[in-house]
C-alpha cells in the first residue's frame, strides 16, 4: 500500500539527505540508517550513481527511499523507474509540479518564499520543504508564516544540524527536518556503519511537536 507524503514524513523526525558516490556504500548505508530508526531516505540526484543507488537501497527491508534534487520534469520518470517512493525538489515551477502530480508519486517541493508556498497550496500541495532553511529565515520564517499559512506543514532542510534540529522540530508547523549530519562523509568513506547507526538512533529519538 502506497503512502502519501504526510505518512512518509511521520515515520521519523529526520530525513537523511544522502549523496552516494560509490555504489558499494548504498546497501550498507541504508541498512545502517534503518537500523537506527530512520527509514525514510532521500537519495539526491547529485552523482552519476544516484539512480542505481535508489534501486539498491529500495530493496533494503524497512527502507522508504525517495529521490531528491529532482529539478527537471524528465527526471520524474527516471526516478519512478528506479523505484523512488517519493520525490523532493529544491525549488519548484509549474512544469515540474505538473510532471510529479501526473506521476502520482508523493511530492515534497522546496519553497523559499510565501509566494511559492501559496502557489503550491493552489495546486493542493500542503506539505512543503523550506529550503535552504537557515538562509531564508529558518525558525523566524516558519513562525512568521505559521498563522497566515497555517495549512502548510514543513520539512526544513539546508543548514539544519544536530544542534538546531530540536528547535525546528518544536514548531507546530514542522513535521520533520532534512539533513546530512547523520551520514557524515568520513564515516561513509571509512565504512563505519555502526557509527552511522548511532547517529541515526540519536536523530530518531528527537521529539517533535507537529
Amino acid at each position: 500500500m502506497s503512502m502519501d507524503i504526510a505518512q512518509i514524513a511521520s515515520l521519523a523526525p529526520v530525513i537523511p539527505v544522502i549523496i552516494i558516490d560509490r555504489l558499494e556504500d548504498a546497501q550498507p548505508l541504508a541498512e545502517a540508517l534503518v537500523a537506527g530508526g530512520l527509514p525514510v531516505l532521500e537519495v539526491t540526484l547529485r552523482s552519476p550513481a544516484a539512480l542505481e543507488a535508489i534501486r539498491i537501497m529500495a530493496k533494503v527491508p524497512g527502507a522508504v527511499v525517495g529521490a531528491g534534487t529532482v529539478i527537471a520534469p524528465e527526471q520524474v520518470a527516471q526516478v519512478a523507474d528506479a523505484g523512488a517512493k517519493f520525490i523532493v525538489s529544491p525549488g519548484t515551477y509549474p512544469a515540474l509540479v505538473d510532471a510529479v502530480l501526473d506521476s502520482g508519486i508523493p511530492y515534497l517541493p522546496g519553497v523559499a518564499t510565501p509566494a511559492e508556498m501559496m502557489y503550491l497550496l493552489s495546486r493542493g500541495i500542503r506539505h512543503q520543504k523550506l529550503f535552504p532553511a537557515t538562509v531564508v529565515g529558518g525558525i523566524d520564517m516558519l513562525k512568521a508564516v505559521s498563522s497566515p499559512l497555517s495549512q502548510i506543514k514543513f520539512c526544513p532542510t539546508g543548514g539544519v544540524g544536530a544542534a538546531t534540529a530540536p528547535d525546528f522540530l518544536a514548531l507546530p508547523n514542522v513535521m520533520c527536518v532534512g539533513g546530512s549530519w547523520v551520514t557524515p562523509n568520513h564515516l561513509v568513506k571509512e565504512g563505519d556503519w555502526a557509527g552511522i547507526t548511532a547517529l541515526a538512533r540519536e536523530a530518531a529519538a528527537l521529539p517533535r511537536r507537529a
